[in-house]
């Protein structure tokens, strides 16, 4: 047959799966490493994976379904949907897909669709709401269905897009994190695609083709502040490759004691001890982003102003 413009060739095909498959195998190693850097899935968990229909979602259980049959620990999985009653939600969609990959899971029907729209008022960000009333009933079912992780599936572009929400309209350093307590501290939250990009859930979403729901809630609500984060976020990936990395790494290397947060560092016990410390003015010697010989020219640089301004004093004197 003669390949054309719609089909691929057999070098094109090989070429596609090789790097789908790559793709796969870097979506476990990101999530298997945030698992074992937290301790998040242990011998003889339940873990219930919350499936909205998103792409990100069904990625999460995908994974999560590789690595069980890799670990070397037992743990069960069990999917579970929240219906929201919203209009034109196909129902079946989500169960047909469960049954298809043999996948224990568990359907809850709650109107919150009706709460949300009554309280919130038209044209304002419904989000706040939803997410209070979805995790309440979240916790019951994890309750009822004996689940010991609820694990949801929130990726890296979420956790930074949060951190910026917090520091831009909240004034808090703060973000997602990859485990947690419940609100009601009975239950233990997972995100195990916390390293795992958005763009790589996107493409991983369309090589499987899973039967994405969109939510017309409020995926429809263009000017959400997390939608411009988002978007500045991406123009910084694009203009200065490697930004928005370092910043993810911020957020794992924190130093209390250069920050002003009284809570977190002692600065009123703080004395002079007489021995050097990692944590101290030397802190700010540090320049990841200059190559050594950008680090000695300005020192260079500094040493010459210093001795000039030092003349120049001198003259004044005499």
């Amino acid at each position: 047959m003669i390949a054309t413009a719609t089909t691929p060739s057999i070098k094109q095909a090989e070429k596609i799966a090789y790097e789908n498959n790559k793709l796969h195998k870097r979506l476990c190693r990101l999530v298997g490493e945030a698992i074992g850097d937290f301790t998040m899935i242990e011998e003889g968990d339940k873990v219930m994976v919350c499936l909205s229909g998103g792409k990100d979602s069904y990625a999460l259980l995908d994974i999560l379904l590789t690595l069980r049959e890799r670990a070397p620990i037992d743990f069960d999985i069990v999917a579970v949907n929240l219906d929201q009653k919203q209009p034109n939600f196909p129902a079946e969609v989500l169960p047909n897909y469960l049954r298809s990959m043999n996948v224990p899971f568990h359907i809850e029907n709650q109107d919150t669709y009706s709460i949300v729209k009554r309280v919130i008022p038209e044209g304002k960000t419904t989000c706040s709401l939803c997410s209070r009333l979805r995790r309440g009933i979240l916790y019951r079912v994890a309750d009822e269905l004996g689940a010991t992780k609820i694990a949801l599936g929130h990726h890296r572009d979420d956790i930074l897009e949060t951190f910026f929400l917090n520091m831009f309209f909240g004034g808090k350093l703060k973000s997602m994190p990859a485990k947690l307590q419940s609100d009601d501290g009975k239950h233990i939250v997972i995100r195990p695609l916390a390293y795992v990009r958005e763009i790589d859930t996107e493409r991983y979403a369309a090589v499987k083709n899973f039967p994405i729901i969109p939510c017309d809630l409020c995926g429809s609500q263009e000017n959400l502040q997390r939608k411009q984060i988002k978007n500045m976020l991406r123009e910084w990936d694009k203009k200065h490759p490697g930004r928005v990395e370092s910043i993810f790494s911020s957020l794992s290397t924190v130093v209390p004691s250069h920050l002003l947060d009284r809570s977190q560092f002692d600065f009123a016990g703080l004395k002079i001890t007489g021995e050097e410390t990692p944590d101290g003015d030397i802190a700010f010697d540090d320049e990841p982003c200059a190559s050594p010989h950008t680090n000695t020219l300005s020192i260079q640089t500094i040493q010459l102003h210093n001795q000039r301004t030092t003349k120049h004093s001198d003259v004044e004197n005499d």
